[in-house]
């Protein structure tokens, strides 16, 4: 998704809301955290699964937080396995 999509999006959907460019990097939560001024547990995340259906989900949890691996098998049924790049691509 292109930056001009997302202004699209947002300029349709939510015109209050303002997107902020940075020229520093954002790729991990403690790089994000460092140029926003904030603390890890103010940035959000979002880890996406490969359930044993075949399908895909999205969590969002705070930065600072770790993903519970036995609550996990016990909500979903499965063990918590990632989407490689592949997978992200082929669910996007």
């Amino acid at each position: 998704m292109s930056i001009e999509t997302v202004r699209a999006w947002f300029g349709t959907h939510a015109p209050d809301v303002t997107i902020i460019e940075t020229t520093q990097p954002t790729a991990t939560v403690s790089q994000a955290a460092d140029v926003h001024g904030v603390r890890p547990g103010q940035i959000c995340k979002t880890l996406s699964f490969k359930l044993t259906d075949d399908s895909a989900i999205l969590i969002v949890m705070a930065g600072d937080a770790r993903l519970d691996n036995k609550k996990f098998k016990t909500q979903f049924g499965c063990k918590a396995k990632m989407l490689n790049a592949e997978e992200v691509v082929q669910f996007t």
